[in-house]
């Protein structure tokens, strides 16, 4: 007579867009799971992204509905600090179609509410030590409310606590040699409404030497302002306020009014992001029954425009390979990279690759830079780049159904 085997545990660190979505799908696929989360409470709002087809296609499949937004009345433009501004391609415009333009707290929020009552979340609370053997992983948990640590044991560990991943460096050791800095800073904010006469569905460029913003707009919301400048000194750029050290890079000359505008919001905005871009670059995702999933794995920078894609599809993956391999966690996980790595590869790849179209290196890629601002500056030269980024390979690569790979 056949009997049920039990059902296996897993521990899921992180409740971001990887994680969320990596607790729902273990759940679909009979696990039990605990999901760790440092912060007090869940995080919301957050700032542009876009979803592709390959992560709206494991979102759907996921049972998760993000919201589609209205963006056919959303217009961009180039614009410097004498105040002249000219018609430009738009960031969802020139990746191909389809791009869903959402904050990453409509993700956050759709994946946490497709979330069962039977996943069992834990807030202020992290892994601060674990053990593998054959058959299970035992787990220091911090509850730092309460200040205790208590352990317990699963069948299964998956890292998605982002790029500065704690499980990471308890399974995998330190991150040196591992993450890589690309030379950038990323500021960002929300905008409390329109910037200064333009409307809210405006998205403006400036694109200078070695610096750069971009203010994405939304038909139903205000929009979100991204800083990007280069800098050969990381370290130095955290070494006084973040708003101290953004009016230094986009001076000395006089901002103007909206540049100007944008720096005051970002120092009164009640949260921001200041951070340098790198990349996570591993030569395996998993070690034993721990494995990271999302931006623990392979941060691909916002510059690829695919990371909560990925982290969707990547753990959409995860689950599906457990189910192929039952009881033999080292074997699914093996196979899951196996499936998905050369796929994260051109990512990664392309996400150096298209650090262009937000800030310029060096002189010779702000002239080539400057003639595409000519060129998509008239209705020709936006609809023939429209209809050459999107059949290139990049964009057709955006729109992948990992679960037919």
């Amino acid at each position: 007579m056949k009997t049920n085997s039990p059902r296996q545990r897993a521990l899921v660190v992180g409740l971001g867009i990887s994680g969320t979505a990596s607790a729902l799908r273990l759940h679909k696929a009979g696990w039990d799971v605990v999901v760790l989360e440092r912060s007090a409470e869940r995080r919301r709002g957050g700032y542009f992204l876009a979803l592709f087809g390959t992560g709206i296609t494991a979102a759907e499949r996921l049972g998760i509905d993000v919201p589609n937004r209205d963006s056919k009345e959303i217009a961009y433009y180039n614009f410097d600090r004498s105040g002249r501004r000219r018609r430009c391609v738009g960031f969802t415009e020139a990746v191909g179609d389809p791009a869903r333009p959402v904050v990453r707290g409509d993700v956050e929020t759709a994946a946490f509410d497709a979330l069962p009552e039977e996943v069992e979340i834990r807030y202020a609370s992290v892994p601060v030590a674990l053990w593998q053997s054959a058959d299970s992983v035992r787990v220091d948990i911090e509850d730092r409310v309460a200040g205790t640590v208590t352990t317990e044991q699963f069948d299964l560990v998956v890292g998605a606590d982002g790029l500065r991943s704690t499980v990471r460096r308890l399974a995998f050791g330190p991150d040196e040699g591992r993450v890589h800095r690309l030379g950038y800073m990323i500021a960002a904010c929300a905008l409390p409404g329109p910037v200064p006469g333009f409307r809210n569905m405006d998205g403006i460029v400036m694109t200078e030497l070695r610096r750069s913003f971009l203010v994405f707009p939304f038909a139903d919301r205000p929009p979100t302002v991204l800083f990007n400048y280069r800098t050969d000194n990381v370290d130095g750029q955290f070494e006084r306020p973040a708003i101290d050290t953004l009016r230094s890079v986009f001076g000395p000359e006089p901002t103007g009014e909206t540049l100007g505008w944008l720096l005051d919001q970002f120092e009164q905005a009640p949260d921001h992001l200041f951070d340098s871009a790198e990349q996570v670059r591993l030569d395996s995702w998993s070690q034993g029954r721990v494995v990271l999933v999302g931006d623990a794995a392979w941060c691909l920078t916002l510059y690829s425009g695919m990371g909560a894609s990925t982290g969707l599809a990547g753990a959409d993956m995860l689950g599906t390979m457990l189910e192929q391999y039952p009881g033999d966690v080292p074997r699914a996980l093996r196979a899951w990279e196996a499936k998905l790595r050369p796929f994260i590869k051109f990512h990664q790849d392309a996400g150096v690759a298209y650090r262009k179209l937000f800030v310029t290196a060096d002189p010779a890629e702000y002239r080539v830079r400057s003639v595409f601002d000519g060129v998509v500056a008239t209705t020709p030269g936006r609809n023939l780049v429209t209809v050459v980024e999107q059949h290139r390979k990049i964009s057709r690569m955006k729109q992948v159904d990992l679960a037919r790979i």
